[in-house]
């Protein structure tokens, strides 16, 4: 079987979202594991007065690159950026640039998304559902696809007990609800939310899960294949150890508990964190668009389905994490910290409440007087506040969040299911 270097050689890949943690890691990835790739197109919309060029050559220059640009030299020459906006009808694509991208593009990975917990559902429907099946319009037209990857994640059906490497049938028909958005004002959309999305804990699950059926429904005559990450964290080893460039999922409430902010967490000790460093989310996805562009010809009917997690072989608990994380912030405290690092994980509803009160809102709140008398701008009861409103988007996930993930035994270098 070719190789992975060998499959990715000569060919034009096409990524969106890789201005975004894991998108950023990928394109690491494909530029230093496989020197042979001929050309990466990214799409990428103007930010801050920044041309998309601009803002590819600044992300380049970022510690992330740093091993590929000496290994090299030559491999921004390989980096294409097409101006587009992926909330905007055909992603806002000139003429130009789609003719391009039909013409040329082999393997397309789909990473872009919105990740907010608390994001709109308008807004999630947008991004993660209507942006993929934009996307899959413009798959269908192009002459040299091999492969189509789309990253999903695991928590898409976190309302299931047991999530098969299958795609599920979403409750609502998003074609339908794609159409109900279009004449609907805010304030309705605000009001039937939560009867939408049921038993799921926020619009990002929820848009998730309609995605993967829009991508089975719209892209039937391509060679697609869906990985599942779950919470995705800083790298392992590549391209070197510890690398993370957000506060976005659990590295916001770590830096927050490290810097005393955080206090107390309404979670179960016993709920298994199931975190996933990026690079092996990254590689992963990397190896399942070789897989199923080498398979091309005798491909399955039914998507590849990847889940890539960790709480079936090598389960972490959350009391785990709250003993890790406060233990090595007391040995390496961080710069001006509010107070000495200590956590408390707790199911109870009254001693969650009891210990925000204590813990939290009672010396932020003398802290902001001190600030006021002192002259200056009160600030820390706003933090606390939103170190509040930021663990409450993660109770879903650490508080009796115990959703199994099948893990199908791996036969060859990487076949269907496995993690």
């Amino acid at each position: 079987m070719t190789s992975i270097p060998d499959f990715y050689r000569g060919k034009t890949v096409l990524i969106t979202g890789a201005t975004g943690f894991m998108g950023k890691v990928l394109l690491e990835k494909l530029l230093r594991s496989c020197p042979g790739i001929k050309t990466v197109y990214v799409l990428v919309r103007p930010k801050a007065g920044q041309k998309p060029q601009e803002r590819v050559a600044e992300m380049m220059s970022c510690k992330l690159f740093d091993r590929v640009r000496e290994e090299q030299p030559q491999c921004p020459e390989k980096l294409i950026a097409v101006s587009s906006e992926l909330t905007q009808p055909e992603l806002d694509l000139s003429k130009e640039d789609q003719d391009t991208l039909i013409d040329c593009v082999e393997i397309l990975f789909h990473c872009a998304a919105t990740v907010r917990f608390n994001e709109t559902l308008r807004d999630a429907m947008q991004l993660n559902v209507i942006a993929t099946q934009q996307l899959l319009f413009l798959a269908q037209k192009m002459k040299k696809l091999e492969v189509f990857i789309h990253v999903s994640t695991a928590y898409a059906n976190c309302n299931r007990k047991h999530i098969e490497e299958v795609v599920y049938a979403p409750p609502v028909d998003p074609k339908k609800l794609i159409e109900s958005l279009g004449w609907m004002e805010d304030g309705l959309v605000n009001d039937i939310t939560p009867k939408l999305i049921g038993d799921r804990p926020n619009t990002y699950t929820y848009t998730k899960a309609l995605a993967e059926y829009i991508v089975q429904q719209e892209g039937s005559k391509l060679n697609i294949a869906i990985v599942r990450p779950s919470i995705v964290g800083a790298s392992w080893k590549e391209p070197f150890p510890g690398w993370i460039d957000n506060f976005n999922g659990p590295s916001g409430l770590f830096i927050a508990a490290g810097k005393g902010i955080l206090r107390t967490m309404r979670a179960s000790n016993n709920a298994v964190a199931d975190l996933i460093p990026v690079d092996v989310v990254v590689n992963t996805t990397v190896a399942a668009a070789w897989y199923s562009g080498v398979n091309r010809y005798s491909r399955p009917k039914n998507i590849i389905v990847y889940n890539c997690t960790t709480g079936g072989t090598n389960p972490f608990h959350w009391g785990e994490v709250e003993y890790h994380v406060i233990s090595t912030f007391k040995r390496n405290p961080l710069e001006q910290a509010f107070r000495r690092p200590n956590v408390n994980l707790t199911s109870n509803h009254l001693l969650y409440h009891y210990w925000i009160a204590v813990s939290h809102k009672a010396p932020a709140l003398l802290y902001d007087i001190y600030l006021r008398i002192t002259g200056r701008s009160p600030r820390c009861l706003t933090l606390m506040f939103g170190s509040c409103i930021g663990q409450n988007t993660w109770k879903t996930i650490v508080w009796e969040r115990k959703s199994m993930f099948s893990m199908k035994k791996c036969q060859d270098s990487l076949q269907p299911g496995s993690t």
